[in-house]
């Protein structure tokens, strides 16, 4: 089953996935953004936009990039303030605009090695100069590390047709040479789907594209 066909048939299947409430992820990089005043956001793997919603609700110009067409029809619905592309996130060639920031919640751990440099490659391009980037993907201390199929180091099928990798800190700050790391962190994001309430540990990294400065932010 090939990506699109994955999530189509995953969002088909159990609808809003991952409820209303948008991840605590979401919340600390809409104080960030506000901080160094960004007006516009771009979201790739936006789902139906539950994160999306909380940037749109405050005022910010966001767009996000899915690959479901059945997610972006909900977000028709869910969050009708943010323009929402249908097409893969290794190829926004389609969209010519550029961003004050990224924000990608949980999309970078599903990609091959060469997909994830691509993919920062293509987001270095989306944004501005001095740009930021907030970006998260499963620890190597989540509960589903090593499950199911190895697939490869710190690669694991944990669910079934979504192949997954899992990171440290240091091995996704290595991703982003071409940036200027501002944080890295380890975070605990709660959710409730499918086994019922559940907690994720997640690695996330604040990144500015280009920067010089020398700014501290504090961290969760």
């Amino acid at each position: 089953m090939d990506n699109k066909a994955y999530w189509d048939k995953r969002f088909q299947d159990e609808g809003y996935v991952w409820g209303d409430s948008p991840s605590q992820t979401a919340a600390y990089a809409l104080e960030i953004f506000r901080q160094h005043k960004v007006k516009r956001i771009l979201a790739p793997g936006a789902g139906y936009g539950r994160n999306t919603k909380l940037f749109s609700a405050a005022g910010f110009e966001v767009v996000g990039i899915e690959i479901s067409e059945v997610a972006c029809q909900m977000a028709k619905e869910f969050d009708p303030q943010t323009k929402f592309y249908n097409g893969s996130v290794l190829d926004m060639s389609f969209d010519k605009n550029r961003y004050d920031a990224i924000y990608c919640f949980n999309v970078f751990h599903l990609f091959s090695e060469d997909e994830r440099r691509l993919f920062l490659k293509d987001c270095a391009e989306k944004l501005r100069d001095n740009g930021l980037m907030f970006l998260t993907a499963f620890s190597n201390q989540d509960p589903s590390f090593g499950r199911g199929k190895e697939l490869g180091k710190n690669t694991f099928e944990s669910r079934p047709g979504r192949p997954a990798h899992y990171f440290t800190e240091e091995t996704l700050r290595d991703y982003f040479k071409d940036f200027e790391t501002l944080e890295t962190g380890i975070v605990k994001d709660p959710e409730n789907h499918g086994e019922g309430p559940h907690t994720h540990i997640l690695c996330y990294i604040l990144a500015r594209e280009h920067s010089k400065a020398t700014d501290q932010i504090a961290g969760f």
